[in-house]
């Protein structure tokens, strides 16, 4: 089915394409691919950017010695330098209702031009990029590639994509971390409403296996501020019971429970070397991606 004309830039913020388009944005860690690029690999090679000195052992190439170190310390020691390439960065999509959340951009409704945005971005400077829908019952997953269809696979994934059901979004994240065999950047957005347990358990399964892991945690800033001020009912988007309450009885209590819950995520990410952006979706895209960008400019 062809992507409609009017789609191909509904889920890509032209600000922040403006705002960073051109910059080359790096990975944290070393990346593992065949191609040349912007980012460092965990292969020493032959690129300008020095790494370390190394002794000599007999049967390796001399043209690698560095003669001034030997001058000075009668010594063979080789230059080793870091070896560049590309990288392959997938983006983790939490399908679960309660991303149907928010106003005036639903949380899902934000992470798809999150998404987008990225993913021309990352394409126009050469890298893989690959989407993993995460969905219960109908999960799409598009291996990552440099192909230049592939922002079009992933806007049109994107389209399809829907909000519904309890998704087992925990369980289909550790998959991920077992299916990607090579290093990877894992991009995830989510509201996070999961037991920080949990979190923590799958974060550290994908830094176990090498991983760059980003948390895009994106909330509605109604549940933030907790703005409710006369008696609501709530509904439990993923089929639970709904609740008639006096907000203003229990909005102190909301607001103590979570705070704690968004430290307690902010604290797993430092534990686990992990990034961590929080976001509301009444933010303009560019300025949600404002300081992701930054800190990848810098690495």
């Amino acid at each position: 089915m062809p992507l409609q004309e009017s789609n191909f830039f509904e889920y890509i913020d032209q600000k922040a394409i403006a705002r960073l388009g051109g910059i080359p944005m790096l990975g944290h860690f070393p990346m593992e691919g065949s191609v040349s690029g912007h980012h460092r690999s965990n292969h020493k090679g032959s690129s300008v950017e020095f790494a370390e000195y190394r002794e000599y052992t007999p049967g390796e190439d001399p043209k690698r010695i560095d003669w001034r170190v030997l001058a000075r310390t009668d010594k063979y020691f080789l230059k080793e330098f870091e070896a560049e390439t590309n990288l392959r960065s997938y983006h983790l999509l939490d399908c679960s209702a309660s991303m149907k959340f928010g106003k005036p951009s639903s949380k899902f409704a934000f992470a798809k031009r999150l998404i987008g945005t990225l993913s021309y971005l990352y394409l126009q400077q050469g890298d893989a990029v690959g989407l993993s829908v995460l969905h219960p019952e109908k999960g799409e997953e598009i291996p990552a590639r440099r192909s230049p269809a592939q922002l079009q696979d992933i806007l049109f994934n994107l389209s399809q994509a829907q909000a519904n059901g309890k998704s087992p979004v925990i369980d289909q994240l550790h998959q991920i971390a077992e299916s990607i065999k090579s290093r990877a950047q894992l991009l995830i957005y989510s509201d996070f409403l999961e037991d920080p347990k949990s979190v923590s358990n799958v974060i550290h399964h994908m830094r176990e296996r090498k991983h760059e892991v980003v948390l895009f945690h994106i909330m509605d800033r109604q549940e933030v501020e907790f703005v409710f001020d006369r008696p609501t009912r709530f509904i439990d988007l993923e089929g639970g019971p709904s609740i008639l309450t006096e907000t203003n009885i229990i909005r102190d209590d909301y607001l103590k429970q979570m705070g704690k819950h968004l430290e307690e995520i902010r604290k797993i990410c430092t534990e686990s070397q992990c990034s961590h952006y929080f976001t509301v979706t009444d933010s303009r895209v560019d300025d949600a991606l404002r300081e992701f960008s930054f800190e990848r400019t810098q690495a």
